[in-house]
């Protein structure tokens, strides 16, 4: 059974910053391209960031470029999201995917989901 376990989501103040981890089991972790997506209230689930098998290759989404860093441990199974420079429109639910094949910025090209971690940014 696959698992993908998303923590370190809270509440924050406008300005500060969060480390999302994103911990696998269940799978092969270094052969699944990895991504962190989010959804806010009444908005479609959209791409935040994406990270290739080995770790060399990572994408971003514009509004997030400079402020947020994926990364990951393949020795550890674990995916992170660093959240710098929070602003209160980043305020999400915040899920980390895993895809058997070269990153996607497409939800529905993912094979795997988290149950997501809330991120709350107040002004």
């Amino acid at each position: 059974q696959v698992l993908l376990v998303e923590s370190g989501g809270g509440l924050v103040q406008a300005g500060g910053s969060l480390r999302l981890s994103c911990a696998a089991s269940g799978l092969t972790f270094s052969s699944y391209a990895m991504g962190w997506f989010r959804q806010a209230p009444g908005k479609e689930r959209e791409f935040v960031a994406g990270i290739s098998i080995d770790g060399g290759s990572t994408y971003y989404t514009d509004s997030v470029k400079g402020r947020f860093t994926i990364s990951r441990d393949n020795a550890k199974n674990t995916l992170y999201l660093q959240v710098n420079s929070l602003r209160p429109e980043d305020t999400a639910v915040y899920y980390c995917a895993a895809r058997n094949a070269w990153y996607s910025r497409q939800v529905r090209d993912y094979n795997y989901w988290g149950q997501g971690t809330q991120v709350t940014v107040s002004s």
